[in-house]
Parts: structure tokens; sequence; C-alpha cells
């Protein structure tokens, strides 16, 4: 083989590594037989209300979060979220989450260990109905809240977080459904 042939094969060999490392990291998946068990719903129900929301975990690898939201005896929010484990979050970090939506508005939220109630960072989002979208979110646009309400005097470390969900509190009773394909993160800016 003469090294013209050779060179196109050098120069794959020597750039896939730089390919992979260029790729965003999954944080969360659908693809193996338990990633079901890293998630949990949290509905208004812990307060008395009345909304409904489940999730499952699809053939095509999506996880579905659906329900019905009901303003009934204070209520007015339906959840899903990770179970407690370090995600490895840094500064300058970017959640890249692809969702299917039903043209609501949903908020994305960030758990850290906290004494607060209801605690967590989020950040809101609309959804298009029908629509596969990738939602391209810097962890320094979510604001602290506790029970909804923004929370003053409080600096995400990234470093803490050891939850993601996904929360619907759009005051608007009736059926839901959001689909998620996958979660990834975008180290620092590129």
């Amino acid at each position: 083989m003469t090294i013209l042939r050779r060179f196109p094969i050098f120069l794959l060999l020597m750039t896939s590594p730089v390919l992979a490392e260029n790729q965003d990291p999954v944080l969360f998946d659908f693809s193996g037989p338990k990633a079901a068990e890293r998630w949990r719903t949290v509905n208004d129900g812990v307060m008395g209300g009345r909304s409904v929301g489940r999730f499952k975990v699809n053939d095509d690898k999506t996880m579905d979060f659906f329900g019905t939201l009901s303003l009934e005896k204070n209520g007015g929010f339906a959840s899903v979220r990770t179970r407690g484990e370090n995600i490895g979050l840094k500064r300058g970090d970017v959640l890249v989450v692809r969702i299917q939506g039903d043209g609501r508005e949903y908020s994305l939220n960030l758990y850290t260990p906290s004494r607060r109630i209801a605690f967590s960072y989020r950040t809101k989002f609309k959804t298009t109905k029908d629509e596969w979208v990738e939602l391209k979110i810097p962890i320094n646009r979510f604001v602290a809240t506790s029970f909804g309400r923004v929370v003053s005097n409080q600096t995400l470390d990234p470093r803490a977080i050891n939850g993601i969900g996904i929360l619907l509190g759009d005051k608007k009773a009736g059926p839901f459904k959001l689909s998620i394909d996958w979660i990834k993160v975008r180290r620092g800016a590129r």
C-alpha cells in the first residue's frame, strides 16, 4: 500500500477519538432495562391536590410523562424527577433535552440537597404540539424557587445538583403529555 492510500486511514484513526470527545455526554436516556427505576413522580397530592401525573418507558426507548392536571383542592402541579444521585454538572454546562410536547408550558427543574421544602432551581419552556425539539438551556438560566415562588439570594452550585425533573404547573386543568428522548450535557460553551 502506498503512503497516499494509507494517509486517509491514518487521518480517520487520528480524528476518531477527537470526534468521540466532542459528543455531548448522555445524563439520562431510556434504553436500559432499568431506566424507569431512576425516575419517580411527585404530584400535588402531597398537598391535598387531585392532579394525576404518571410516566412510562416505551418500546421506542422514550419516556412519556402524562396525566391530568387538576386545580381542585388547591392543586395544580404534576412532576416527574430523577431519584437523588450526583449528576456531575459544572459551571458553564448547558443541558440539552430532546422532547416532544403538547403545546403547554413546562418547567425543567434542578434539585440540590436543601433543608427548604419544595425547593428547586427552575426554568420554563414552551412546547410545540407533536413536534420533537432539542432544548438547550444553560445552567445559569435556572432560578431558585420554593413552592413555585422565586427565592432571592440563592446561588446554584452545579456540583451539588443531584436531580433533574420536569413539572407541569401552568394553571390549566386538563390532560397533558410530554415525551422525553434523552437528557445530555454540553460541557462549557462550544
